[in-house]
C-alpha cells in the first residue's frame, strides 16, 4: 500500500460510550441506563463524533445486556435530537468462553455464548446504520473469546439482509485473513470498514508498527480504524492519524483523561481526541461527511 498523507481526508471520530467490560464501580460516570447512554452518545457528538458505537447495560445491575428493547430505546433517544449522527451497535457479547477447572468442555461461571442468530437479533430488528462484527477467536484475559468462520458467516447474512453495513473488528493479524476470505467468497462486500483494537491481552500490541502492519494488509480502498486500550487510547489516536487512518475513543476503551483523572463524560475523550488531531493539521469529519465516506444514506 502507498504512503498516505493524512491532510488529504477529514478524519472520523467514532466513540464507543460504555462497552461490556468497564464496570460501574470503576467509575461514577459510566452510562448504564437508556436514558445515560443516549445523553452520552449525543453529547459526543457535540464535541466532535460522528459515530457512536453502543453497547448496553441492565438499567438496575449496571451489568452487560443484549435486550432488544433496551437497544431500541437508546435508539429512538438520539434519532429523536439527531438523525445524522451514524449508530453503530454492537453484535460482539455472546462470544466469551471460560473452561470449567475441572472439565474443559464444561462451561464455567462468566461463560456468555450465544447463538450467532442470538447476537445480531437487534441488529435484523432496529437496522441500525453500522454493526460491529467481530473476528477474533483469542485468548482474552483469562478467557477465551470465540467467533469461529462459520458463525461469522451467519452473523453477516443476516447483517446484510438488514442492510447494515458491517465494521469489521480486528484484534489480531488471523482476524484480516478470516475477512478476507469472507470478502473473496461474497459474504461481506470489500474493501471494508475496518478497526483494529490494540492492546487486548494477548492481542495486537498498542504500538505504531502494529497499525502500519495491519493497514497494509487490507484492500485498496478499504476506509480503516484504530484504538488503543487504557492508557495507550490518545498515543493511538496520534499514531492512527498519522498513518492515514480515523480514530476511537470512549468509555468502553478507557476511562481515563489522564494520568488518575478520571473522565467526567465521553465528550470529554472526545474533545481530547479532535484537540490531538486538529493539533497536527487535521479536520474533523461531521456526522454528514462521514456518511458519505462510508456510503451510508443521508438522513
Amino acid at each position: 500500500m502507498s504512503l498516505f498523507n493524512p491532510l488529504s481526508q477529514k478524519t472520523l471520530i467514532t466513540c464507543a460510550v460504555t462497552g461490556n467490560l468497564v464496570k460501574p464501580e470503576q467509575t461514577p460516570h459510566l452510562p448504564v441506563t437508556p436514558e445515560q447512554i443516549a445523553r452520552e452518545c449525543l453529547a459526543a457528538a457535540e464535541a466532535g463524533a460522528g459515530q457512536v458505537h453502543i453497547h448496553v447495560r441492565d438499567p438496575a445491575t449496571g451489568k452487560p445486556s443484549m435486550e432488544v428493547e433496551l437497544y431500541r430505546d437508546v435508539v429512538d433517544r438520539i434519532r429523536r435530537e439527531n438523525r445524522e449522527l451514524i449508530i453503530n451497535l454492537t453484535t460482539g457479547p455472546g462470544g466469551r468462553f471460560v473452561p470449567g477447572e475441572d472439565d474443559p468442555k464444561v462451561y464455567a461461571p462468566g461463560t456468555t455464548l450465544l447463538p450467532p442468530d442470538k447476537r445480531v437479533e437487534h441488529i435484523a430488528l432496529i437496522k441500525p446504520d453500522v454493526c460491529s462484527l467481530d473476528f477474533n477467536t483469542m485468548n482474552s484475559g483469562p478467557d477465551v473469546v470465540i467467533n469461529t468462520p462459520r458463525n461469522v458467516r451467519r452473523m453477516a447474512a443476516t447483517i446484510r439482509a438488514a442492510g447494515v453495513k458491517p465494521e469489521l473488528e480486528i484484534f489480531d493479524s488471523g482476524d484480516i485473513h478470516l475477512a478476507l476470505d469472507l470478502i473473496a467468497d461474497g459474504s461481506i462486500d470489500g474493501p471494508g470498514m475496518w478497526t483494529f483494537v490494540l492492546g487486548v491481552k494477548y492481542g495486537f500490541a498498542p504500538s505504531p508498527a502494529t497499525v502500519l502492519y495491519a493497514r497494509d494488509m487490507l484492500p485498496r480502498g478499504a476506509i480503516w480504524t484504530a484504538f488503543g486500550i487504557g492508557r495507550m487510547e490518545f498515543p493511538i489516536v496520534a499514531q492512527a492519524w498519522l498513518a492515514g487512518g480515523h480514530v476511537r475513543v470512549g468509555m468502553e476503551d478507557n476511562i481515563y483523561l489522564d494520568k488518575g483523572v478520571l473522565a467526567e463524560s465521553n465528550a470529554q475523550l472526545v474533545a481530547r481526541a479532535r484537540d490531538i488531531i486538529q493539533s497536527m493539521g487535521g479536520r474533523i469529519a461531521s456526522a454528514r461527511e462521514a456518511r458519505t465516506m462510508l456510503a451510508l444514506p443521508q438522513p
